[in-house]
């Protein structure tokens, strides 16, 4: 049956290509467009990368499905948001802020609402994460009203010179536009979830959160304080979401619900690279965002079409994800 299923996923993707790759006069027409949008979707895809990783952590460890993800990005991109405006902190200086406060904000979050629900059902874990992201939405709405507000940094249009390179933002790379601020993003994004692979995979910590996460009986066994390593997985799953916020906020319009579109994608990028796998969140986030923006140049209006057609293929013919495992 699985044999069948692979065969027939072959024989879709085959026929998809087929119509979808462009013919000479299309991409005579079409090649900047279309630049554009792998462009643009890999650097987004950083960014739902950096999302989708904290919220895969908590999955993985703490085995609770955060609705809440969201709304907390939405406190980080607020926090910096006032930073800049109040005290004129850039954005990603601003980081060195937001990612400590999220990190707190996230291990209250787990001491006060999260652990007294551990051992509940699942729909009860569910509706708290619903309704914490409900009551962060309507306090934004309270204290900032629902009128959308952005930013705009001095040096995004700007001329850099190393040296070696003088780089003159925004660049212009195979006729696609690549603004600094989306740059920047891509890159942070990238090297933070190198650091947070390094965390899990290279130090006494991320030995304990996956010691948690795969035995917790066994954790307890050899000294481990599995509910304090619960704890700092959520504040570490917030903090993610947070350093995201920040790095978003140059451009992207800041509201209540500013957070809403990314816990969709996180969800999507953590089925698709695996449930609880970091480097899966990763490779999810870069296909999902390259998927989002060729559908749009395909299927104008349909920014995320393909994007849930990827994810009910993925349900479908590898529920496991690209690097998940089978759960007995």
């Amino acid at each position: 049956m699985r044999g069948q299923s692979g065969k027939a996923a072959w024989a879709v993707l085959a026929v998809v290509a087929a119509v979808a790759v462009p013919q000479t006069g299309w991409w005579d027409t079409n090649h900047t467009v279309f630049a554009q949008a792998v462009i643009s979707g890999l650097l987004i895809g950083g960014v739902y990368s950096l999302v989708a990783m904290g919220l895969s952590l908590v999955f993985g460890v703490l085995d609770i499905i955060n609705f809440a993800h969201g709304a907390l990005m939405t406190v980080a991109i607020y926090a910096s948001y006032l930073l800049f405006m109040n005290y004129g902190v850039d954005p990603y200086v601003s980081l060195l802020i937001t990612v400590p406060l999220m990190f707190i904000i996230g291990v209250g979050i787990q001491r006060v609402a999260i652990n007294p629900v551990m051992d509940a059902p699942v729909h009860n874990q569910l509706l708290l994460t619903l309704g914490i992201a409900i009551i962060i939405q309507n306090l934004a709405l309270v204290l900032f009203t629902g009128t959308p507000r952005s930013i705009e940094l001095a040096y995004a249009r700007n001329e850099f010179d190393l040296g070696v390179i003088t780089l003159d933002f925004p660049l212009r790379v195979f006729g696609a536009v690549v603004s600094l601020p989306k740059l920047i993003a891509f890159v942070v994004a990238l090297v933070l979830a190198g650091l947070l692979y390094l965390l899990i995979q290279r130090t006494q910590l991320g030995a304990a959160i996956r010691a948690s996460a795969q035995e917790p009986e066994g954790a307890e066994l050899v000294g481990i304080d599995v509910h304090r390593i619960y704890t700092i997985t959520f504040g570490i799953g917030a903090a993610c979401v947070g350093a995201a916020g920040s790095l978003v906020l140059p451009f992207l319009f800041v509201s209540p619900t500013a957070g809403d579109t990314f816990t969709i994608i996180a969800f999507v990028v953590v089925v698709l690279g695996g449930m609880g796998s970091i480097p899966g969140a990763l490779i999810g986030g870069l296909v999902i965002g390259l998927t989002q923006e060729l559908t749009q140049l395909f299927v104008p209006g349909s920014k995320f079409l393909g994007v849930f057609v990827v994810f009910l293929a993925v349900l479908f013919f590898r529920p496991e994800g690209i690097l998940g495992r089978v759960r007995q």
